[in-house]
C-alpha cells in the first residue's frame, strides 16, 4: 500500500489545500510513501508555496507528485488509482477516477477525510465505512480526543519548534516591526481572520488602551478591511502604522514554514478556519478562533464544542475571558471590554495552552493514525 493519492478541491482559499498539502508530505517524508495530490486551484497552493507553477499539469515538490485536477477528468488523466485513496473534505471524486477505483483488481482503502470538529457525534462516526460504488469508503475524522484521528503535526515542525527560542524570534520579526524600539510591555499579537465585524472597533480600542499591542497582519482577507484613515493610523518610513499604544505591522503574504514562525513568535494569535486553527494549537500559545462562519449559525456550535474541551481546565475567571473574547470576535461583540479580560488573564493563559498542546500530543498526530488505519484494513 505504497501509493496513496489526496484529492483537494479548494474552498477556503488555503485551509484545505494548507492541510492536505501538509498530509502529503509527512506521508512522504516520514512514511516513505508515493504520494500524488491532485488540487484543482493550484494558483492557490502557490500562495503558501510559491515553489508551485500554476500553469503545469503535474510536477513534484518534496517528493510528492502534484497534479492539476481539471473540471473534467480523462481516463487517460486519471491513469491507475492508487492503493489508498483520500477525499478530502468530502469534495466528491471524478468519475475518470472512481472508475479506475473500480477497475483495481484488489479495492483500494477509500477514505473521506472529514472536516475538524469537536462535536460529540464525531466520535461515533470516526472511521466507520459507508458502501459505495461496489466499495467501502471510510470516514476519517481529524479531532481532540482519543477516540478521533488526531490533528495534522510533522516531525519536521516539532523539530524546527523545539529550537526556536526568544532570539530566533526577535531576529525573524526585525524586518517587520519596524526600527524603532518596541515598548518593554508591548504585547505581539498575529492576526489573520476573516471579516470580523467588530474589527475597527477594536482596533480603535488598541490605540487607547494602557499597554502597547504590536500587530503583525499578514496579506489576507481581514488585511484588505482595516480603515487606516478612520483610525488614524500613519505609515512611518519603514512601513509600520503607529497610532497611540497599537503598532500595525503589515506582512506579505507567508508560506506555510514562515507563517509557523510567526505563530511561535508572538504572544496571542488569531487565526481562522482549520489549517491555522491547527497551528495556533501546536505553536502553544493564546488563540482566538475565527470559526468559517455557516449558514443560521451553525459555525456557533462548533465552537462551542471546542470551546467546551479546551476550557475545561481552566480557572472560572479565565475561562470567562476566553468565552467572552471568541463569542465577541465571532458576532459582534463589545471586543474593548472582552480584549481587556482576556488580556488580563495573558499568563495563566499561555500556561495552559503549553499543558494543551502537551494534551494533544498524546493524541498522536493525523498522518500516523492514518498509515496505522490503512495498515489494519490489509492485514
Amino acid at each position: 500500500m505504497k501509493d496513496w493519492a489526496i484529492f483537494c478541491r479548494v474552498v477556503d482559499n488555503y485551509g484545505d489545500i494548507g492541510v492536505c498539502w501538509r498530509l502529503a508530505r509527512q506521508l512522504v517524508a516520514e512514511f516513505g510513501l508515493n504520494v500524488t495530490l491532485w488540487v484543482d486551484d493550484l494558483a492557490s497552493f502557490a500562495r503558501i508555496r510559491p515553489e508551485i507553477v500554476p500553469q503545469l499539469v503535474t510536477q513534484t515538490l518534496e517528493g510528492v507528485q502534484v497534479c492539476h485536477w481539471p473540471a473534467e477528468l480523462s481516463p487517460a488523466q486519471a491513469g491507475p488509482a492508487a492503493a489508498v485513496v483520500i477525499e478530502a473534505f468530502a469534495c466528491e471524486l471524478p468519475a475518470a477516477y472512481l472508475a479506475a477505483m473500480r477497475a483495481r483488481p484488489t479495492p483500494p482503502v477509500w477514505l473521506n477525510l472529514e472536516y475538524l470538529s469537536a462535536e460529540d457525534w464525531v466520535a461515533g462516526c470516526h472511521c466507520l465505512p459507508s458502501p459505495q460504488q461496489g466499495m467501502a469508503k471510510y470516514f476519517f475524522f481529524p479531532g481532540f480526543t482519543a477516540q478521533t484521528g488526531g490533528l495534522p503535526s510533522e516531525a519536521q515542525q516539532r523539530s524546527a519548534q523545539a529550537a526556536w527560542n526568544d532570539t530566533a524570534a526577535r531576529r525573524w520579526l526585525a524586518p517587520y516591526v519596524g526600527a524603532q524600539a518596541l515598548p518593554d510591555d508591548a504585547l505581539l499579537v498575529s492576526l489573520f481572520a476573516y471579516e470580523p465585524a467588530a474589527l475597527n472597533p477594536w482596533l480603535a480600542s488598541l490605540i487607547t488602551a494602557p499597554q502597547a499591542t504590536v500587530l503583525l497582519v499578514p496579506e489576507g482577507r481581514v488585511s484588505a478591511i482595516i480603515d487606516y484613515q478612520a483610525l488614524g493610523l500613519e505609515q512611518h518610513l519603514d512601513g509600520v502604522y503607529r497610532q497611540g499604544q497599537l503598532w500595525l505591522c503589515p506582512l506579505p503574504m507567508l508560506s506555510q514554514d514562515d507563517y509557523d514562525l510567526l505563530l511561535w513568535s508572538c504572544d496571542v494569535n488569531f487565526v481562522r478556519g482549520e489549517d491555522s486553527f491547527v497551528r495556533a494549537q501546536w505553536a502553544a500559545k493564546p488563540l482566538i478562533w475565527h470559526i468559517y462562519p455557516q449558514d443560521e449559525g451553525a459555525h456557533l456550535e462548533k465552537l462551542a464544542a471546542f470551546l467546551a474541551l479546551y476550557l475545561a481546565q481552566l480557572p472560572p475567571a479565565a475561562r470567562a475571558a476566553v468565552q467572552g473574547m471568541m463569542d465577541g470576535w465571532n458576532t459582534d461583540g463589545d471586543l474593548a471590554t472582552a480584549w481587556g479580560a482576556y488580556r488580563a488573564h495573558c499568563p495563566t493563559l499561555a500556561e495552559h495552552a503549553r499543558q494543551w498542546q502537551q494534551s494533544l500530543r498524546q493524541l498522536g498526530d493525523l498522518a500516523t493514525n492514518l498509515v496505522r488505519f490503512v495498515e489494519s484494513k490489509v492485514k
